[in-house]
């Protein structure tokens, strides 16, 4: 949704996700194994619920990959200038969108009553174009062409159990999303989001929930209900991986150490337009953003390659939700609850055609 692009992904992955994308997905995983085998030093102690069930898929300490979308056409749309003046829309092919994808996960607090982790991102989106994109191309296409989009953030998770079978989970993140490289956007475009849930643990084979989010994951903010399932067979061969809307997988378990999923993520973030393109044309002037949202529709093949040390495979259909650009009015977003408040019409409307995807990545995974 930004999160949460990384950020439900990052709950979907540790109680199953991403996300407040980022430029969320393709997803930071908690760490939570380590502290299942907890005992209590009488029988009287209180018990606390494990945030995980049996047959879950292993959380990843620290995920490096590789993202590549096929061929698809971009079609910018008019831009509507801050002068008034309207610079005319302009249909070109990208041969292929790419980049990396990297995530880490690091315990800070691991009570039997209280686990507390902290987190980071990083996603790079390059746009390689079939055709040259120069002066005379629409600023969106210099833009993408020459700087892409990047999105990199920070998370936290906070898993309280509140007994030996309700719990509450937090989670929250930080994402600078936009055109930028090295040197950095200010602080001030960082979006937010954030996610809390109360659940159950009824069995060591399941476990539910229901919650609240203020997310970025279908591009602008929003404030969304969200459902968390997680489920095993009595055989430990199939399986549920849900936080809804975000995520949902059916899991496949072949043996411990190789698993199957399908089903969707939708990944997205508002990118901020930082970077002018060669043509001399002021973006940063503008005050724009693009609202980007979309779902990937996919199977994942993950296994262990040796020990701890995991090899991911997803491939699937991305669908554009929306790639529309927005301008900020006094330095703030315009909320539109999913499209359905607009007094302010968008500064570009944009489509996207939808291409095949592939993923891999290697991931160092708990014990």
């Amino acid at each position: 949704m930004s999160m949460l692009r990384s950020s439900l992904a990052l709950l979907a992955v540790s109680l199953a996700a991403g996300a407040l994308q980022a430029q969320t997905d393709t997803s930071a995983n908690e760490d939570y194994s380590m502290y299942d085998n907890l005992g209590f030093a009488d029988s009287g102690a209180k018990r606390y619920c494990s945030p995980k069930i049996e047959g879950l898929s292993p959380a990843k300490l620290i995920s490096l990959g590789y993202d590549v979308q096929g061929p698809y056409a971009l079609a910018a749309g008019d831009l509507l200038a801050s002068d008034g003046s309207t610079v005319l829309g302009q249909t070109a092919q990208v041969r292929a969108t790419h980049g990396i994808r990297a995530a880490f996960n690091i315990p800070v607090v691991s009570k039997t009553h209280l686990v507390w982790q902290m987190g980071a991102n990083y996603w790079a989106s390059n746009y390689t174009y079939a055709d040259e994109v120069n002066a005379t191309s629409h600023p969106l296409h210099q833009s993408l062409s020459e700087h892409g989009l990047r999105t990199a953030g920070v998370s936290t998770t906070v898993f309280k159990p509140l007994d030996s079978k309700r719990f509450v989970l937090f989670q929250g993140s930080a994402d600078l999303s936009g055109s930028y490289g090295i040197g950095l956007m200010p602080a001030d475009y960082l979006k937010y989001s954030a996610a809390l849930i109360y659940g159950k643990r009824p069995t060591e084979k399941k476990q539910w929930g229901v919650g609240v989010a203020r997310t970025y994951r279908v591009g602008e903010l929003n404030y969304i209900p969200v459902i968390l399932y997680n489920s095993t067979d009595a055989l430990n061969k199939w399986g549920a991986e849900v936080l809804f809307p975000a995520r949902a997988h059916v899991r496949r378990t072949i043996n411990p150490r190789n698993m199957l999923f399908a089903g969707y993520e939708l990944e997205g973030q508002s990118f901020r337009l930082w970077q002018n393109p060669g043509s001399g044309f002021d973006l940063r002037k503008e005050d724009l953003e693009i609202r980007r949202g979309e779902a990937r529709l996919r199977v994942v093949y993950e296994c262990s390659l040796k020990d701890f040390i995991w090899l991911s495979v997803q491939a699937g259909y991305r669908v554009n939700a929306r790639y529309d650009v927005d301008r900020l009015v006094g330095g703030r977003e315009i909320y539109r609850a999913f499209g359905l408040l607009r007094d302010d019409a968008y500064a570009q409307v944009n489509g996207l055609g939808n291409p095949l995807y592939f993923n891999v990545s290697l991931n160092l995974v708990s014990p």
